[in-house]
């Protein structure tokens, strides 16, 4: 019975995904970012009220995979698409897929390297990537030129890159000051810019932190 919580939690994730594709169908926008956030805070709680029963298992993991491709591959990429990306014709269709299938590419790898990859994200991952495209919508500013297909591309190929993201646990992959610096003034001139502290804040700033990191990481390797 214990399995039952957190499995709902997971089943809970997916529903708010679906949830926000039909929602992004609609029309309706904001509540298609707002469902696909709240699918991210089911993600965060099924894992911890897994270890908190003692229940983790594989088929939990296969579970949450399979529901973290919706909500946070498929339902960004239609919200994305039914937006803005359709007045591109074929090539807003193509980065739809290809977010979707980074993610789906990034799941994968991730259930493949569980055992390898420890103490740091390989990759930018999956629901902060899809809150990322989600809390922008949910800004309510309206997407003008390319820079949003720009962006939406090359959150799509972080989620498939080598670039290692914190898992802010304490260990593994060390949080280097001047980054930490530089996405911190970014952050705080986005708040002076918006006039207000919304969510995309945060997961820009965090997706924007990783490739900063890692830069310096390797800068500071070829001067050893």
């Amino acid at each position: 019975m214990r399995s039952i919580i957190p499995n709902a939690l997971t089943a809970l994730n997916l529903v708010f995904g679906v949830f926000a594709i039909i929602s992004a169908y609609h029309g309706q926008f904001l509540q298609a970012g707002t469902l696909i956030f709240a699918a991210m805070i089911a993600d965060g709680l099924d894992g911890r009220v897994a270890r908190y029963f003692g229940v983790s298992g594989d088929f939990g993991k296969e579970l949450d995979s399979l529901c973290d491709l919706v909500s946070f591959g498929v339902a960004p990429g239609f919200l994305a698409y039914v937006l803005v990306l359709n007045e591109l014709g074929f090539i807003g269709m193509a980065i739809a897929a290809l977010f979707a299938t980074c993610g789906a590419l990034r799941l994968a790898r991730f259930n493949v390297n569980v055992g390898i990859v420890k103490g740091y994200f390989m990759g930018l991952p999956i629901p902060a990537a899809g809150c990322v495209i989600a809390t922008f919508i949910m800004t309510g500013l309206k997407p003008q030129g390319i820079w949003f297909p720009i962006m939406m591309s090359i959150v799509a190929l972080l989620m498939v890159s080598t670039i290692r993201y914190p898992d802010f646990k304490g260990k593994g992959e060390p949080i280097r000051l001047i980054p930490a610096i530089l996405t911190l003034a970014l952050a705080a001139y986005l708040i002076y810019t918006f006039r207000q502290i919304n969510l995309f804040i945060p997961f820009f700033s965090f997706a924007l932190f990783g490739i900063l990191n890692t830069a310096f990481a390797l800068f500071d390797k070829s001067n050893s």
